[in-house]
């Protein structure tokens, strides 16, 4: 397709201008690509999920540090289909002229390791990429690669393959206009964990993104499942504190916000308290998410615990303390921020978890210790709301401490370490014992029976048990089933992670096992609630799991069988379908029971495939374009067989609705394309037929499946199964009519409560270790998992109504 391009030669002259001041002279070299595909983890930190998305983030990270050089102001990132994403900007676009090295500065970029603007300091004063190796480890722990840069009024590109030039930069249009495009595919014989990014993982990411860089505009768009989310944040830290507190109850209006800049090293803060009992203190050097700290949230502490206790000294509340106030007390209820940038900062561990400069301690908190003392003098009603919710805290904490000692004195004496109402397992080593928490006496009955007793412990609660999120720690643990929870497990609670003792686990497994109707929901949030605010370890730690009992029964004649889903309940009235039955093409020959069922498994991923594509298209579009063989890519560079194409697709358009066309000419590629406006059934359309949809990978697949469904065999199908039979058009028919036949003279339940199962089928079907299925209980969001506890649980109404009220629409196989 490429040898209709106009394409130019690569000289230094036409790639770059020389008063460009980010050039192809600011790239510095320091080494090769050699060790990466070998040593990916070196790298990366991981070939799991978390190393997977990390390739998104570097890219991504390089488009920030443009922003913050002054130059662009949108990011694009969009999931395809086919497994890959395309990160875009409209920055100054990567230097494409002739480096020292011989080669284009964009193949040194993107094929040498330590290759980049960042070890120049005039080039960027701070920079987040991962140690300055990001584009060249992207691109070499990729399939396939491809780099397009707008850059000094030309478009140029070059592609790879696990990181190999496939040719040299060039040329392939005009443009005026300026960024970089990075489209690659992660390779699977790296990442052999998952090849899928996560929509939720990467929302959390970039959404801290958008608040650290005030003023960035930032898309994620996901093709397969029809998502996309826009991230933009004019206020900054301010934004992200009110955007953390949006569900909880504050104690002053607006967040205190403090800006300091510092031999070369600019410090934000922004802090806000509110009525919970929990700290939400998150803290970023150079944009990344220094999840375990370091020294400027040791910094933001000490002059918390100083200035706080300054201000409180003549308080009298504060006075008749008999502890005084704790640092707990003073951080209780609080939301906060803060974000350092500095030049080589230095971090523990390859993943930059932790910040390790130690002046940056110094300097925060000596410029926090006057400001806030400076802000609190001039705010007094705001201190004094401040030390009110502190003080209640310390009362609070020392009224929890005489509960937890009177808990332990009645654990020793009456229970003995262990509640009597648990059915314990045999086996004492806690890596192989599983516990499940299951609703109600009956559905424990039937647990308890069918367990394996050596390794499995089931402890019944009976009801819903207390919301956590609105009590204190008193009160909680005088809850009966709270205590009897919390003695099973052996670790002991709280809020702080070293509150539990995680190597005091009784259970490598803890399985929540609830209906599955509206009352088992709530009961199951209600845990949750508790494990994420009273035993968040557990859950980091990857302990928590949610059983999946069948969700439908299928019974015909003396039959009885439970599938998991729905997915598995068509399958499995497919395959019955089929038992004893005989498919036969046109011809009359018969077709192999093995290949039907290949036939029917590719009708499954072209309508999967149709369905995303519909979504913006139409499923009238998709159907027609799908099954014409002269909608090729090369289509696309002949105006007078394009616009041929575009006359009869309009005609086709219009059997079913109205549409609007206009064909262009797209300079920056050398080819055409076409806008379409249609109007079908009421609900408009708005979509362009283009190279890149064209020779995208989920329409060649589609175009391929159509295509095979229609011309390996003869058709129409004929289905024969003792004196019935029927003749069906296509393998799509066929399919349809295989899971009519499945239903008929069946009863199918969706299946609601554990309590309809008898002891067999309770292990059966959800407590077999070869049969059932878990949910594992991860925290990929935690801001959002914060965010949501609070919304749901929490005692603020409004923010709930509102919740309700804009996803009712998106409930599914409601119970009323």
């Amino acid at each position: 397709m490429f040898n209709k391009l106009n394409f130019f030669v690569c000289t230094s002259e036409n790639f770059e201008k020389a008063d460009d001041e980010y050039g192809s002279s600011n790239i510095t070299v320091l080494e090769g690509l050699e060790a990466v595909r070998k040593r990916p983890g070196m790298y990366i930190g991981n070939t799991g999920s978390v190393g997977l998305h990390h390739l998104i983030y570097e890219v991504v990270d390089n488009s920030i540090d443009e922003y913050l050089a002054g130059h662009g102001s949108k990011i694009d990132i969009v999931l395809h289909l086919d497994g890959s994403v395309t990160i875009s900007d409209n920055a100054r676009g990567i230097p494409v002229g002739k480096h020292p090295s011989g080669k284009s500065a964009l193949e040194v970029v993107m094929t040498v390791l330590h290759a980049g603007g960042k070890f120049d300091n005039e080039v960027y004063k701070t920079s987040g990429g991962l140690h300055g190796v990001g584009a060249s480890v992207v691109n070499a722990l990729s399939t396939f690669c491809r780099v397009e840069v707008k850059k000094n009024g030309g478009v140029f590109e070059q592609e790879y393959k696990c990181g190999i030039p496939q040719y040299d930069v060039r040329k392939i249009g005009d443009t005026s206009g300026h960024g970089t495009s990075t489209t690659f595919k992660p390779d699977p014989t790296i990442f052999q964990e998952t090849t899928e990014f996560s929509f939720d993982y990467l929302s959390a990411r970039l959404r801290e993104l958008a608040f650290l860089n005030k003023g960035i505009c930032i898309n994620l768009v996901d093709e397969v499942n029809d998502k996309s989310q826009e991230f933009k944040y004019d206020g900054g830290l301010i934004s992200f504190v009110e955007y953390l507190n949006r569900s909880k109850v504050v104690i002053h209006n607006k967040p205190i916000y403090m800006f300091f800049e510092k031999e070369e090293t600019v410090i934000e803060i922004a802090l806000q308290w509110n009525d919970s009992y929990s700290e939400s203190v998150y803290s970023y050097a150079n944009n990344i998410n220094t999840a375990e700290g370091g020294t400027h949230l040791t910094g933001l502490r000490g002059a918390l615990t100083r200035v706080i206790n300054q201000l409180a000294s003549n308080d009298k509340a504060v006075q008749n303390l008999k502890e005084g106030l704790s640092p707990d007390d003073i951080r209780e209820g609080l939301t906060g921020v803060v974000h350092v940038k500095l030049r080589d900062p230095q971090f523990e561990g390859q993943t930059k978890n932790k910040l390790a400069n130690s002046r940056i301690r110094t300097l925060v908190e000596s410029s926090l210790n006057e400001k806030l003392s400076d802000y609190f003098h001039e705010n007094p009603d705001v201190a004094k709301k401040i030390i009110s919710k502190i003080v209640d805290a310390a009362r609070a904490r020392i009224a929890a401490r005489k509960a937890k000692e009177l808990t332990r004195r009645k654990s020793a004496l009456d229970l003995g370490g262990l509640p009597g109402k648990i059915a314990d397992c045999q086996d004492r080593d806690p890596a192989n014992c599983e516990l499940f928490i299951v609703e109600g006496d009956s559905a424990g009955g039937s647990a308890k029976q069918g367990r394996d007793r050596k390794t499995q412990a089931v402890l019944p609660l009976k009801g819903k048990i207390l919301n956590v999120e609105k009590a204190t720690t008193d009160k909680m643990l005088s809850n009966q089933e709270i205590r009897l929870l919390v003695q099973a497990l052996g670790t002991g609670i709280g809020r702080h992670d070293d509150d539990v003792d995680i190597s005091k686990l009784r259970y490598n497994k803890i399985v929540i096992m609830t209906d599955a109707d509206v009352d088992g929901a709530h009961i199951r949030t209600l845990f949750l609630t508790f494990f994420y605010r009273q035993m968040k370890e557990i859950i980091k730690r990857g302990h928590l799991y949610i059983a999946q009992p069948p969700l439908y029964r299928y019974k015909k004649n003396k039959v009885e069988h439970y599938l998991k889903d729905e997915s598995a309940l068509e399958k499995f009235l497919v395959e019955t379908s089929m038992q004893e039955a005989s498919i036969s093409d046109a011809n009359g020959s018969t077709i192999e029971l093995s290949v039907v069922k290949n036939m029917l498994s590719c009708v499954e991923r072209r309508n999967r495939i149709t369905n995303i594509l519909a979504r913006r298209r139409s499923l009238v579009v998709i159907n027609y374009l799908s099954g014409q063989l002269s909608l090729t890519p090369d289509i696309f560079y002949n105006k007078s067989d394009f616009e041929k194409f575009v006359d009869i697709f309009k005609m086709h358009i219009l059997k079913y609705g109205h549409v609007f066309t206009k064909v262009d000419f797209d300079n920056e590629h050398n080819r055409y394309y076409a806008s379409f406006d249609i109007q079908l059934s009421g609900k408009p359309y708005h979509f362009k037929l283009d190279f890149d949809f064209v020779s995208s990978p989920e329409f060649e697949e589609l175009k391929k499946l159509s295509n095979q469904l229609e011309t390996v065999f003869s058709l129409p199908l004929k289905y024969s199964h003792d004196k019935k039979t029927k003749v069906l058009g296509s393998w799509i028919e066929l399919r349809e009519f295989l899971l009519a036949e499945g239903r008929s003279g069946a009863y199918i339940q969706r299946y609601k409560g554990l309590g309809e199962m008898n002891a067999e089928q309770l292990w059966e079907t959800t407590m077999q270790p070869s049969t059932r299925q878990f949910l594992q209980v991860t925290i990929e969001d935690a801001m959002a998992a914060d965010d949501i506890f609070s919304m749901l649980m929490g005692d603020d109404v409004p923010p709930r109504k509102e919740f309700i009220e804009s996803n009712a629409l998106n409930v599914r196989n409601l119970d009323a």
